[in-house]
């Protein structure tokens, strides 16, 4: 786009928005607010085959209050030979184990920690607490919304001819984030579900979720704002990420940990979302690596923000089966990664506002989009993304290997691709 151009859509956006890609830092404040966090394991005890009972809330209908209760004395009795208390626990009947947290003293390692829980008759696996954060670049500022032409999948993707042949209609999309802002008029009546799997019980929008949202799923020709790459879809908002204040040295950001991460994995997984956007990247996580799994080998497929910075552009981006994707304005994608959109993407922001965003993230969620836009046209079977030679999505490619014509009128040859 013409500078000019550019300028004068970017002076239509307001105020900012946080983006980027989540890493792996040192534990921050938990639940947000606290000036000092715990050091955490987690604590995986044998399931009993789950037998759900009518009625019963998500997550208590499993093994019997017997078994239950055993397990919870069994660790209770774990943690005091070990100098632990025990914070929390939470059943994963998807992978079969029953999820405890336990509390580390601030002068020992939560990795020796678990590394001995690991050895103790009765526990299948212990694994520190990971903690993730999401930071990035800010800046302020077809269809009849008026925000579409600064869209780069507008021109990129061909994004009106994609939605001639599909727009994801009631295809569902889990977004495992923030707290989606369901009453922003570009969100209104796109999140079907929303629920908290954070400690906190906090009713407030969040940015980065709102940010995420908007590009999957913005309402199209509402005469405002943006168009989401999948405007039909129907979302599942599942908090598992809260805002946390700047400290020393380090910029305020958005925070995930292992648990909550899990329990939406769980209900995403539990709820049949087609599509599950995780747009964070970190340390390798074995419960989180169980349940991609159980995804996997339901046909769910897995997105992820690939970062360039982590080996194998971290967690759950280098987990087998994962579509792991990068901003493809900083180069080309590595080798099992795909390039899609990731500067200067207009989205929505808390409060019925819009703003400009960049980095991994976004481009995740422009993949998370169009595979919608696939799932739609092939409800059953395998999704295959096309990619050019450069390793940039081609959008009209792979939706066209789901329908009987050519989405869009020009098409790349075969020698573009890779």
């Amino acid at each position: 786009m013409a500078g000019g151009m550019r300028k004068l859509w970017l002076g239509l956006v307001v105020g900012l928005a946080a983006a980027g890609l989540a890493r792996a830092v040192p534990e921050p404040p938990h639940p947000p607010g606290a000036s000092e966090a715990p050091q955490r394991v987690l604590v995986m005890l044998r399931l009993p085959p789950d037998h759900p009972r009518p009625g019963a809330a998500y997550g208590g209908a499993y093994g019997d209050n017997v078994s239950q209760a055993a397990r919870r004395r069994a660790v209770a009795a774990l943690a005091r030979r070990q100098g632990l208390s025990v914070d929390d626990n939470w059943p994963m009947p998807l992978v079969g184990v029953d999820c405890f947290v336990l509390v580390v003293p601030a002068d020992r390692s939560p990795e020796a920690v678990a590394a001995a829980l690991s050895r103790q008759p009765g526990v299948v696996w212990s694994q520190p607490m990971n903690l993730y954060r999401a930071e990035g670049e800010a800046r302020g500022a077809g269809p009849n919304d008026p925000l579409y032409n600064a869209q780069p999948a507008a021109r990129e993707w061909r994004l009106a001819e994609l939605h001639r042949t599909s727009t994801g209609a009631g295809v569902r999309v889990a977004v495992i984030d923030s707290r989606i802002d369901r009453t922003h008029p570009d969100l209104v009546g796109q999140v079907a579900i929303s629920e908290n799997f954070v400690v906190d019980r906090s009713g407030a929008p969040e940015q980065h979720g709102t940010n995420i949202a908007g590009i999957i799923a913005a309402k199209a020709d509402n005469g405002i704002g943006i168009v989401g790459i999948a405007p039909g879809a129907r979302l599942m908002g599942l908090r598992a990420c809260w805002p946390a204040p700047a400290a020393a040295g380090r910029p305020a950001a958005t925070l995930c940990d292992s648990l909550s991460l899990a329990k939406a994995l769980s209900f995403a997984i539990d709820h049949d979302a087609q599509v599950i956007n995780m747009s964070l990247a970190g340390a390798p996580d074995r419960l989180l690596g169980a349940l991609v799994d159980v995804a996997e080998r339901r046909r769910e497929s897995v997105v992820a923000a690939y970062d360039r910075a982590l080996p194998g552009g971290g967690f759950p981006a280098s987990y087998p089966g994962v579509v792991a994707v990068a901003a493809e304005e900083a180069g080309p994608p590595p080798p099992g990664a795909y390039g899609a959109p990731g500067r200067d993407i207009p989205t929505t922001l808390p409060g019925g506002r819009w703003g400009v965003v960049s980095g991994g993230s976004f481009a995740a969620a422009h993949v998370t989009g169009l595979m919608a836009l696939m799932r739609q046209r092939r409800r059953l079977g395998p999704l295959t993304l096309v990619a050019l030679r450069g390793g940039d999505v081609d959008a009209c490619a792979s939706l066209g290997t789901v329908t009987p014509s050519p989405p869009c009128d020009r098409q790349y040859t075969a020698a573009d691709h890779r």
